[in-house]
C-alpha cells in the first residue's frame, strides 16, 4: 500500500504517468511523507490565506525573541513581526512550535500595519517536523515582497503548546571545529563551546567527508534558570545525501535532551557520526545543528571512535576480508609444503597460519603490480578493472590521494583476514577434536596412517556421482559434499592420533631381558618392525597437520558458495536444478582434487619430484588473488584450484 501511494503521488497530473523528474519526485515525497502528510500538493496553488481580522487577537512583537505558551482556554492569537527594520541587521527568521499539527502557522503579510494584516501568504511550506517540534527557518532575502511576518498561536481546541521565534544572524550563530584525525584512536579530542543566546546554532565539522571516518560526538549542556523550555534537538546534517527521497528523516542522526524544571543540572547526549557516502565535491561540509534553549552553555566534544572506524572499513571493504583470509590460508599451505620439502615433516597448523601474515611479501607486490597494470589499463577487459586497493589509480572513491589512510588500508584488511583465518583454523581444530571424541565409539581403533583413505574405485565412483549431482542440482552442494569427505579423513587421523598416543602411554618404555638372556621384544613388534613407536605417532601427527591445512582450503570454496546452496534449497519446490549455477564451472576440478588429496600423506609429498615446483606456487598466486579477486570473490576458487590441482598431481608423481 505504501509503495502504491508513493507511485500515485509521484505521477504527473497531466499524463497520469510516473514523472521522470527526480527533483519533482523528491519534492513530492518530501512534502507528503515528511512535512505535510495531509495537505495535497498541486501544480498551481493559491497561497493567499485570509486571516481573521479580530483586533484583540493581534500582538506586535518588537523584541528579538518571542516565547509564548498558549493558555488552557481556547483563543485566537496572532503575533506580528515587522520586516523593514530587521532586514539589514539580520539574515534569518527562526520559529518553532511543539504543536505538531500540519496546519499553516507562519504567514507573510503583503499589506499590513502595526495592528493587523488583512491579506497573507502561507510561508509554512518549508516547515520541518522534528521529533519534539516543528521548525521553520526563513531567509529574509526571500521575503522582499512582504512587510510583516505573522505567526499564529491560536488554540481554538484548547490544546496547550509553546511557540518560540527569533531573528538571527547566520554568521554569528555558525561555528566550526576540525574533527580529529582518524588515526588518533580516540586519544585526541576536538571541542567547541557555545554560549547560547539564541534558539539555533550551526557547527561545521571540518574535514569530515570520508566514509571510513567515525566519531563519537558528545554534547554537554548547562542551563541557568528553572523555567520550562522546549527540549533541545541535536541534528547532524550531511548536505550531499541527496540520493534518497527521505533526506531529512532517514539520514539525520537526532538526539534529544530534555530540560525539566531542574534544568540547571548538566545534561549530556551522544551522537554517532558516520557517513553513508563520501563528499562528491569540496563545496560542502557536515553540519551539526543545535536547536537549543537560550541562557545555556553547550560544549561539543568530537572524538574518533576506532571500533566504529573498523566497522566502517568492514562495511565498505567487506569483500576484501575473505580475499585476504584465502591469501592467509594459501600461504599457510605453502608453509606446510616448504616444511615438508625441507625436513619431510609438516609444521604445526597454528604456526603455519600465524606465519602466513607476510605483509612485505603480499602487499608490496600488489602495490607494484597495480602501478604496472595502471599503465596498461586500456588493455584489460572491463571485468578486470583494478579493484579498490592502492595505489592512487585504484583507490576507492572514498579515499583521497595524498592521505596516509590509503597506505594503511590494505595492510589493515590483511591483518583482519589473517586473524579470521587463524581463529577459523583454531575453531576447525577444536570441532575436529570434539567430533572425533563423539565418533570414536563408532569406529574400530586404528594405528595406521592410512585411516580414512579410499580405494581408487571408490574415489572414481564418488567423483562421477558428485559431478553428476552438481550438474543436475547445484554445484555448491557437490563442493560441500567433497569438503565433508575430506573432513572425514581428518577425523579418522585425529582418532588414530589419539589411539596411538593412548597405546604408547600404556606400552612398556624399556626392553627387559628374557630368561635365556636374550632381550624381550617390545609390545607390538613383529619381525623387527615396531607397529607402535614414536615415529609412527609422529607420522600420523604430520599427516593430521597437513590435512587440517588442506581441509581449511577445501572448505573455503564451500563457505563462499553457501549463498548459492541456500538459494537452491529455498527454490527446490519450484525446480531441482539451479539455473544459472555460478559454482558448476569450478566444482568439477575441486571435486576431483579433493578426492585425490584424501589419500595424500607427507611421505608421498616428500618423495614427489614436483614438490619443489608446487611449493613455489602459493606466494605468486596469493599476490594475484589479492590483486584480481577483490571485486570478484568467485575467482578465489579458481586461484585455489590452481594450487590444489598441482598438489594433487604430486600425490601421483
Amino acid at each position: 500500500m505504501e509503495i502504491c501511494r508513493q507511485g500515485v503521488l509521484t505521477a504527473d497530473p497531466m499524463s497520469l504517468q510516473f514523472t521522470d523528474d527526480p527533483e519533482r519526485r523528491r519534492g513530492v515525497l518530501n512534502h507528503h511523507f515528511i512535512r505535510h502528510n495531509v495537505r495535497t500538493l498541486r501544480e498551481v496553488q493559491d497561497t493567499s490565506v485570509p486571516v481573521l481580522d479580530v483586533p484583540e487577537a493581534w500582538s506586535e512583537v518588537n523584541s528579538l525573541r518571542l516565547s509564548y505558551r498558549t493558555p488552557k482556554e481556547g483563543q485566537l492569537k496572532y503575533f506580528l513581526f515587522a520586516l523593514p527594520s530587521r532586514r539589514n541587521a539580520y539574515s534569518h527568521f527562526y520559529c518553532r512550535s511543539n504543536n505538531l499539527e500540519t496546519s499553516s502557522w507562519v504567514f507573510g503579510c503583503l499589506h499590513g500595519n502595526a495592528s493587523s494584516c488583512g491579506r497573507t501568504v502561507d510561508l509554512s511550506m518549508g516547515t520541518e517536523l522534528l521529533p519534539a517540534y516543528k521548525v521553520l527557518l526563513l531567509r529574509l532575502a526571500d521575503l522582499s515582497s512582504f512587510t510583516h511576518l505573522v505567526v499564529s498561536a491560536s488554540n481554538l481546541n484548547s490544546k496547550q503548546f509553546t511557540v518560540e521565534c527569533e531573528w538571527q544572524r547566520e554568521e554569528s550563530l555558525t561555528r566550526s571545529v576540525s574533527v580529529p584525525h582518524v588515526l588518533s584512536f580516540g586519544f585526541q579530542t576536538s571541542d567547541v563551546t557555545v554560549n547560547s543566546s539564541g534558539l539555533l546554532h550551526n557547527i561545521q565539522l571540518l574535514h569530515f567527508h570520508q566514509v571510513y571516518q567515525a566519531f563519537r560526538i558528545s554534547v554537554v549542556s548547562q542551563c541557568r534558570g528553572t523555567r520550562d523550555r522546549l527540549p533541545g534537538v541535536y541534528r547532524m546534517r550531511v548536505p550531499w545525501f541527496r540520493e534518497d527521497s527521505f533526506t531529512t528523516a532517514s539520514f539525520l542522526l537526532l538526539v534529544l535532551t530534555q530540560f525539566g524544571p531542574s534544568a540547571s543540572a548538566p545534561s549530556a547526549a551522544e551522537i554517532s557520526g558516520m557517513l553513508h557516502t563520501s563528499r562528491p565535491d569540496n563545496g560542502s561540509s557536515v553540519l551539526l545543528q543545535l536547536h537549543t534553549a537560550p541562557n545555556c552553555q553547550y560544549k561539543v566534544l568530537v572524538r574518533t571512535s576506532f571500533p566504529k572506524v573498523l566497522g566502517q572499513v568492514l562495511r565498505f571493504c567487506g569483500p576484501l576480508v575473505p580475499v585476504y583470509t584465502a591469501v592467509a590460508l594459501l600461504l599457510a599451505c605453502g608453509g606446510q609444503l616448504s616444511s615438508i620439502l625441507a625436513s619431510g615433516r609438516a609444521a604445526d597448523m597454528s604456526e603455519a597460519v600465524g606465519g602466513a601474515l607476510q605483509l612485505h611479501k603480499v602487499n608490496l607486490p600488489v602495490y607494484l603490480l597495480h602501478i604496472l597494470l595502471s599503465c596498461c589499463r586500456d588493455l584489460l577487459p572491463p571485468e578486470d578493472v583494478l579493484p579498490s586497493t592502492p595505489p592512487d589509480e585504484a583507490l576507492p572513491d572514498w579515499v583521497e590521494s595524498g592521505e596516509e589512510w590509503r597506505h594503511l588500508l590494505a595492510p589493515l584488511l590483511y591483518v583482519l583476514g589473517a586473524a579470521v583465518a587463524f581463529w577459523a583454523c583454531a575453531l576447525l581444530r577444536l570441532l575436529v577434536r570434539l567430533a572425533s571424541l563423539l565418533l570414536a565409539p563408532l569406529h574400530r581403533p586404528s594405528v595406521s596412517r592410512g585411516a580414512g583413505t579410499l580405494r581408487l574405485r571408490t574415489r572414481l565412483l564418488l567423483a562421477v556421482c558428485l559431478a553428476a549431482a552438481g550438474s543436475t542440482s547445484c554445484g555448491a552442494l557437490a563442493i560441500a559434499a567433497a569438503g565433508l569427505l575430506h573432513l572425514n579423513r581428518v577425523l579418522r587421523l585425529q582418532m588414530t592420533e589419539r589411539s596411538l598416543s593412548h597405546m604408547l602411554n600404556l606400552a612398556p618404555q624399556k626392553q627387559k631381558p628374557a630368561a635365556n638372556g636374550a632381550p624381550e621384544a617390545a609390545a607390538g613388534e613383529r619381525g623387527g618392525a615396531p607397529l607402535l613407536s614414536e615415529s609412527a605417532l609422529q607420522e600420523v601427527r604430520d599427516d593430521l597437520q597437513l590435512h587440517l591445512s588442506l581441509a581449511a582450503l577445501l572448505l573455503l570454496p564451500a563457505v563462499l558458495s553457501a549463498p548459492s546452496l541456500l538459494h537452491w534449497s529455498r527454490s527446490l519446490r519450484f525446480c531441482t536444478r539451479l539455473d544459472p549455477d555460478p559454482c558448476w564451472l569450478h566444482s568439477v576440478p575441486l571435486i576431483c582434487v579433493s578426492l585425490l588429496l584424501i589419500n595424500c600423506d607427507t611421505l608421498q609429498l616428500s618423495n614427489s619430484r614436483l614438490l619443489p615446483v608446487v611449493s613455489c606456487l602459493p606466494l605468486p598466486l596469493a599476490v594475484a588473488m589479492a590483486t584480481f579477486s577483490s571485486l570478484h570473490l568467485y575467482r578465489i576458487a579458481y586461484f585455489l584450484s590452481a594450487v590444489l590441482v598441482p598438489l594433487g598431481v604430486c600425490c601421483l608423481l
